[in-house]
């Protein structure tokens, strides 16, 4: 079937930047794919395969998700060892420096860098996971061009060069790998469907999309970056995945404005990418 809307879409992208679309069924393959196995750093996007990895190791029974961490703001980096602490003012969750000094369970920092895309819980989360689980989870889910190499905010570690980088392409392997639960066990992927779906930041797919439309994504920005990848749940077809990935020199709102401008199209288009 044809996409019209996201074909034109695709041909009004600006001249300048990079963005990567991936639209179509949650088991692929792509109905419409523009640039969508070209690598951007990942920003928040990463925080997905990181609480995959989480939930696949408690599957395994080797990490109980309630068992409790300290939240505290000092972490080795991933490279030589340095220290480096989280600047509060970058965090889009301020739950987590709230609880500063007390315990909190490993669930509640997973359910924290999905919902609120939490920094410093990601950072907590990340210490116990290991960026070895982590780098296990994207092999194993077919995302071959993505990687998470550092924690948010390290510093010392992104001066050495190790980027977190993903694609289009691996971003919608992984939440088809969720839907169809080969990404973790059934009850471990539906329960991270129901999270994402439970996102508090949605200025980017969901503001293209009729208003109460359900959709289980997440999103990542910093200067420069946005994206979202999310499964849209429209009520007169089936599910279907919108990945769109900007590296460009637009201001945030512009690539907002953008994004939700794919999304819009997507759903004019959703029966064929059902």
């Amino acid at each position: 079937m044809t996409t019209p809307a996201l074909t034109s879409y695709v041909e009004s992208l600006p001249d300048s930047g990079t963005f990567s679309i991936w639209a179509g069924p949650v088991e692929g393959p792509a109905t419409l794919a523009h640039d969508s196995d070209r690598p951007h750093y990942a920003a928040s996007t990463m925080k997905l395969a990181l609480v995959i990895a989480a939930y696949r190791l408690a599957d395994s029974r080797t990490l109980d998700l309630d068992s409790t961490v300290t939240v505290h703001n000092s972490f080795a980096s991933a490279v030589g060892g340095a220290g480096f602490q989280m600047d509060r003012e970058e965090d889009s969750d301020p739950q987590t420096w709230q609880r500063m000094g007390t315990e909190v369970a490993l669930r509640w920092l997973a359910n924290r860098a999905l919902v609120r895309s939490g920094n410093l819980a990601t950072n907590l989360l990340l210490d116990v996971v290991g960026l070895e689980e982590v780098a296990l989870t994207l092999a194993d889910l077919g995302a071959d061009s993505s990687s998470v190499t550092r924690g948010i905010e390290d510093a010392p570690a992104r001066d050495a060069g190790r980027e977190n980088l993903v694609t289009a392409t691996d971003l919608a392997r992984t939440l088809g790998a969720l839907v169809t639960e080969r990404a973790a066990s059934p009850r471990a992927c539906r329960e991270i469907l129901a999270t994402l779906a439970a996102q508090q930041i949605n200025d980017a797919i969901p503001a293209g999309l009729p208003p109460g439309t359900k959709v289980a994504h997440k999103s990542g920005w910093v200067t420069g970056i946005s994206h979202d990848a999310g499964l849209v749940y429209p009520p007169d077809s089936s599910p279907y995945v919108l990945v769109v990935c900007t590296t460009s020199g637009l201001a945030e709102d512009e690539s907002l404005a953008l994004i939700a401008g794919a999304a819009e199209a997507s759903w004019r288009d959703r029966k064929a990418l059902a």
